[in-house]
């Protein structure tokens, strides 16, 4: 029997393809989903002949001071949740209750914080998702702090600190949900959980929507956690001929993106990547966001600036990956089974970047240390030493054979059968 399912999410596209994937994935199975996320998506999410509802704080993605604000490793997450988010829960929330109306099941995403209390309020069964594993916050396999992103590599005692520290990081964030309480109060719903910790997860179950190779599940784990792998979305854009007559023109190319997000903080990271190509005497593409001072002028032979292409077509043909280590970029990295060099900005990123070094697939310079000497030191590693690409490619074929999308419409299809009524 087809049901209405709410998929409310929020942030960069790679926020939003996995919700896009599964929707996709429950519409083929008879269902009506419903992607209730950022009005700036809906051409993105109509395309595709899914139902659309705007819902969340609007935000300006050509905004680079508020981009660059966002990728600070210190106060970026405090930005995002506090003043971002929060600061506008009371009409998220009424967004999201008018969207809701009729629905059979809510999914929400981590920072989608109005999503638990429109499921308690509307007594409507919801299930939690997670993009990266960071998310859980386990103490017996600690994330690693964006304010602190070597902590956890110190002999011995690092993960032993990196676990100490997650109660005082409880601490300092307390104040950033009271809005979250203040409007389960006027709504007469007990003041329940820390919003951003275990408060975002369901009672009914966790969507782990990440590939098992970065995180087996752990004791301090929310119940009811299921680990379906990544979604993917296949964008239905296809690499534009300028793109694909540079691939046939020589070579695997070295790709350079920073996704959606950190693409709008780039500082010199292009400029040094070029540089960097250039000492190396490689092919190069940089996804350069359609951002003028990410262009640099006087160009080697053999490189090419585009706006932006679809990486599930791109990453594949490449011969390395230099990207920000975004769960959506990280997820078509692993899944192309190419070497990468991972330059994490903020928020999951530094923690993504450990768990997928771990695998021996990748090598990660942050983005102070990102200098063309150094770049081009770790490429040049990556590209000559063949236990990278082995593993990659090892790597690569877990990946593909998940079935994220399937597994995650399974859990979808079972809660939605359990629920009463």
């Amino acid at each position: 029997m087809s049901k209405r399912i709410v998929l409310n999410c929020w942030g960069s596209h790679g926020d939003l393809f996995p919700y896009i994937g599964l929707a996709l994935a429950l519409k083929a199975r008879g269902h009506t989903p419903v992607v209730a996320t950022l009005s700036l998506y809906q051409q993105n999410v109509e395309n595709e002949g899914l139902e659309f509802a705007a819902v969340g704080p609007l935000v300006n993605p050509l905004d680079t001071n508020l981009i660059a604000r966002l990728m600070n490793p210190v106060s970026g997450s405090e930005l995002l949740v506090r003043e971002l988010l929060m600061s506008q829960l009371e009409r998220t929330y009424e967004e999201l209750t008018d969207t809701v109306a009729g629905a059979d099941l809510l999914v929400s995403h981590p920072v989608a914080y109005a999503g638990p209390i429109v499921a308690q309020r509307e007594r409507l069964p919801w299930l939690s998702t997670v993009l990266a594993p960071m998310l859980f916050f386990s103490r017996h396999d600690p994330p690693v702090l964006p304010t602190v992103p070597r902590v956890n590599d110190l002999p011995l005692i690092g993960e032993w600190l990196a676990a100490r520290a997650i109660p005082f990081v409880r601490r300092t964030t307390r104040d950033w949900a009271e809005p979250a309480y203040r409007l389960r109060a006027r709504l007469g719903l007990p003041r329940g959980a820390d919003p951003v910790f275990e408060g975002q997860f369901s009672p009914h179950g966790t969507l782990g929507l990440f590939s098992r190779v970065l995180a087996q599940p752990q004791r301090d784990w929310p119940p009811r956690v299921t680990v379906t792998g990544s979604v993917f979305y296949n964008e239905p854009d296809p690499l534009t001929p300028e793109v694909e007559e540079f691939l046939e023109a020589g070579e695997p190319p070295v790709v350079f993106t920073l996704g959606t997000s950190a693409v709008g903080a780039a500082g010199r990271f292009y400029h040094e990547s070029v540089a960097a190509v250039r000492e190396l005497g490689v092919r190069a593409v940089l996804l350069t966001g359609g951002f003028a001072q990410n262009k640099p002028d006087d160009l080697p032979p053999g490189v090419l600036l585009v706006d932006r292409a679809p990486h599930r077509l791109l990453f594949p043909r490449a011969s390395a990956i230099v990207h920000q280590v975004g769960a959506g970029t990280t997820a078509q990295g692993l899944r192309s089974g190419q070497p990468m060099l991972l330059v994490p900005h903020g928020h999951d990123q530094f923690d993504n970047a450990r768990r997928v070094g771990k695998l021996g697939v990748a090598r990660t310079v942050f983005p102070r240390e990102y200098k063309a000497a150094r770049v081009a030191r770790d490429l040049g590693a990556l590209l000559r030493e063949p236990g990278y690409r082995e593993r990659a490619t090892a790597t690569a074929a877990i990946v593909r054979e998940e079935g994220g999308a399937a597994a995650a419409a399974e859990v979808i299809e079972r809660l939605i059968a359990e629920a009463p009524g």
